[in-house]
């Protein structure tokens, strides 16, 4: 066991490194943001007040994600260096920063995409890339800040990452507004002349999710007992970060696997395939209330693009009592999941960020069960409120749209809303929170006045949310005793509606048929 005398000098020495960290920050920090006012800022200025041609607009769009990548590899390095200290401080406490930094590595991957889209021919499919990524980048941190608050009272160094992200944050703003502020130019932001749409590369691979297991080509199959190439999923998944192109196809077997999984930014195009609901479960217990931060708490967690799920259960069994406990996180783009079952009680399914699509997928949970900030349509999914705890009370949804320029909200079409007691279709978790139920069976258990504000009678984004519905059936259906609010739409028109599905939308059109799921482009007729 080391000294007292040594014990003391190694903190005093980690509170110099952390003082000299932060103060290094704030000084780059500053640097970089006087040679942001007078680059971005200049160009949003000139060309909102002159009209500024479209190849100023370009430069300017350009730079002001140019700005916010440095910014973000500075914001990295801080993380890095704080992950790195406080491993050797605080050994057994849950860091909040390790979601930052994970979160910064997405964020950075992104920004790298779009600024490589410069020299390249631009498309409608690009114009809605480059607004899906800046949405999610503004998305992670908001993310990471959230960390940070959850873990306040146990970590002592968030202040200075809580200023990384902020700052970010404001730089990341200034792009998507410039982004959208020229959005009837935008599909010639990225280069001087339009094209016609790429044809999408996944249309060479074969229609995954119509093929039996048998016809797929395994990459490897994971069994409890042996008989498979590994016997978790965990070690699948790292056996498979080292091949390289392609689609991973990863058959888990029938059987119940204990485990907490990790599919990061880097690690693309993983298919996960079991043997139906019910027989290949992935179960998990982190929560909240043990320790983790909402983020960390998923019993999956999935960032990399192009991830698909079929016929698997994931479960988060941390129960009713503790508090947040994600079954299933998605953060992938361009993500699908298909005839599965995410089954928890409180932050049930965070559809975090990016373009999703569920389909003949069952969600059970309680309060905020579906929940997050990504641009996705669920379509003929089972949707269930179990029974909460006394004085508790549920809500389907608790979207997170944090700024009006995002593309992103929940649309719910043609699923089946019921619930074990009395339900409410959502609430606004975010200032611009955006959600749609169309088309769609209520049970009588939906409260009548069918959306609820944040907090008892507050009045929080109830101006600025957007909720709407649309041609749904069932005795929870009336929209007679609904919410008056501002924000709240009660019968959209077809118009608004198609707004909001698989074409609308998520522009599944482009990206869904080579999946070979099953989906309805338009509205149900």
């Amino acid at each position: 066991m080391a000294s007292s005398s040594s014990t003391l000098l190694h903190h005093k020495s980690s509170k110099t490194l952390m003082i000299l960290l932060i103060i290094n920050f704030v000084n780059l920090i500053q640097t970089t943001s006087a040679v942001t006012n007078s680059n971005s800022n200049s160009h949003f200025s000139r060309f909102s007040r002159h009209g500024s041609s479209s190849s100023r607009t370009k430069q300017g769009f350009l730079a002001s994600v140019q700005a916010s990548m440095n910014h973000a590899i500075l914001a990295r390095s801080l993380a890095f260096n704080l992950t790195l200290s406080h491993r050797t401080t605080q050994v057994h406490m849950v860091d909040p920063i390790h979601d930052c930094l994970e979160l910064l590595d997405d964020t950075l991957d992104m920004l790298s995409r779009i600024t490589m889209m410069r020299d390249k021919a631009s498309s409608d499919d690009d114009y809605e890339d480059v607004h899906t990524w800046l949405s999610a980048a503004l998305t992670n941190q908001d993310t990471c800040q959230q960390s940070l608050q959850e873990k306040s009272n146990s970590y002592k160094h968030g202040i200075a990452m809580d200023f990384a992200a902020r700052n970010l944050t404001g730089l990341l703003t200034n792009s998507l507004e410039l982004f959208v502020s020229v959005k009837s130019k935008g599909r010639r932001l990225l280069s001087e002349q339009a094209h016609y749409p790429r044809f999408v590369t996944w249309l060479k691979e074969r229609r995954l999710l119509e093929a039996s297991v048998e016809e797929l080509k395994i990459d490897a199959v994971v069994a409890a007992d042996g008989s498979g190439t590994h016997k978790t999923v965990g070690e699948a998944l790292a056996a498979s970060l080292a091949s390289s192109g392609g689609r991973t196809v990863i058959h888990l077997k029938a059987g119940t696997y204990h485990e907490n999984i990790k599919i990061p930014t880097k690690q693309k195009n993983v298919m996960l395939v079991g043997d139906g609901k019910g027989k290949t479960i992935i179960v998990g217990s982190r929560s909240n209330r043990g320790g983790w931060t909402t983020y960390q708490s998923a019993t999956v967690a999935a960032m990399g693009e192009g991830f698909i799920a079929r016929d698997i259960t994931f479960v988060n069994s941390a129960g009713p009592k503790s508090e947040q406990a994600v079954a299933l996180r998605v953060g992938a783009d361009k993500s699908v999941v298909y005839r599965c079952s995410v089954e928890g009680y409180q932050d049930s399914l965070y559809t975090h960020s990016k373009r999703q699509f569920y389909r003949d997928t069952d969600i059970t949970g309680t309060v905020d069960f579906i929940f997050g900030n990504s641009v996705v349509v669920f379509q003929s999914c089972n949707i269930v409120a179990r029974k909460p705890l006394p004085g508790q009370r549920n809500f389907v949804t608790a979207q997170g749209r944090s700024h009006p320029e995002q593309n992103t909200g929940i649309s719910i079409q043609n699923c089946k809303i019921t619930a074990q007691s009395m339900t409410f279709l959502g609430r606004p978790w975010k200032e611009y929170s955006r959600t749609v139920v169309m088309q769609s069976f209520l049970d009588g258990s939906i409260h009548p006045s069918g959306w609820s504000p944040w907090s008892g009678s507050g009045s929080f984004g109830l101006k600025t949310l957007f909720y709407g519905e649309f041609e749904n059936t069932g005795p929870g259906s009336s929209v007679s005793g609904r919410v008056k609010w501002a924000g709240y739409h009660p019968s959209l028109t077809v118009k608004e509606a198609e707004g909001f599905t698989v074409a609308g939308f998520i522009g599944g059109t482009m990206w869904l048929p080579s999946t070979g799921v099953s989906f309805d482009s338009g509205l149900v007729k």
